[in-house]
């Protein structure tokens, strides 16, 4: 388990939300809090501040008040506190190098259409390293539910390498909370030119399509039921697109994990239509964990 949570401060109530959910996460797992905010001098013409004297002040206030709100929730959490002289995006990105959990907020969905996760939270999660999670500000109805949900997790390939990052999230937060895990594989069936023989065989091997893909999920996670004996845990597939699967089972989730694509031939990382329907969408907290 990570033995220090950062969170990156804004100023803004959904980034408090995120310092909320991280020192609850940290206290939880016996880890370290480190509250950051990215701060370099802007010209006069931005409305925060008129100087780089006021900036700073403003930037450290940021970082005061986040401290003073976590640590009188948890008098024994260990705390610290930095101003990040750089760029957000390239700071935050940095951190994720360092520490074991980024904790962000999240605006995502609102009213309007166009009220969107914030750019600097998804160009990190295009660059970062390690994990992720994007928090939004919650409902006066959320508290019950999170602290009863389930951590749900999306399986969408067979393959350990590809779905590591996800599940070892997943099983250390469920251990964790001592929540069950819900671990989920959408399906579709398949275009007929896209079958070979062989995938026929196997199919038929199964007992059918929904067979196979049980077969899959179960072959994935075993794994982490071995290495997590105590975390209850429950597999499920359901044909349907993963985006529509997962937002149904985030309405009643504590933690909604999702993984991101692997790097390109070029270099490349891509979030993944999948990853940005839930960011966009879900209620719950959502992880991200970093591909290779």
């Amino acid at each position: 388990m990570p033995t220090t949570l950062t969170v990156g401060l804004d100023g803004t109530d959904h980034s408090l939300a995120a310092a909320d959910w991280a020192a609850a996460e940290a206290a939880r797992r016996g880890a370290a809090l480190r509250l950051v905010h990215a701060w370099v001098w802007r010209s006069p013409d931005v409305p925060v501040a008129v100087d780089a004297e006021a900036q700073q002040k403003w930037a450290e206030d940021v970082l005061k008040e986040g401290e003073r709100r976590v640590t009188a929730a948890h008098p024994g959490l260990e705390v610290g506190t930095r101003l990040l002289p750089d760029d957000p995006v390239s700071a935050l990105v940095a951190e994720t190098a360092r520490s074991g959990l980024l904790v962000l907020g999240s605006r995502g969905y609102g009213t309007l259409v166009g009220h969107l996760v914030g750019s600097v939270a998804l160009h990190v999660l295009r660059e970062a390293v390690g994990p992720v999670v994007l928090v939004r500000s919650p409902r006066e109805d959320d508290a019950g539910r999170r602290a009863r949900g389930e951590v749900v997790v999306g399986v969408p390939d067979a393959d350990e390498a590809a779905v590591a990052p996800a599940l070892d999230l997943a099983f250390e937060a469920a251990a964790a909370r001592g929540a069950r895990l819900r671990a989920v594989r959408a399906w579709t069936i398949p275009p007929v030119f896209a079958w070979s023989a062989g995938s026929y065989c196997l199919a038929a091997e199964a007992g059918g399509l929904e067979q196979l893909e049980q077969q899959r999920l179960s072959d994935a996670v075993r794994p982490w039921r071995e290495r997590y004996p105590r975390v209850d845990v429950v597999e499920e597939t359901e044909l349907g697109g993963a985006a529509q699967v997962l937002l149904a089972r985030s309405a009643s989730a504590c933690l909604l994990v999702v993984g991101r694509h692997a790097a390109d031939g070029h270099g490349i990382r891509r979030i993944g239509s999948v990853t940005h329907a839930v960011l966009h969408h879900a209620p719950c907290p959502v992880a991200v964990a970093a591909g290779v």
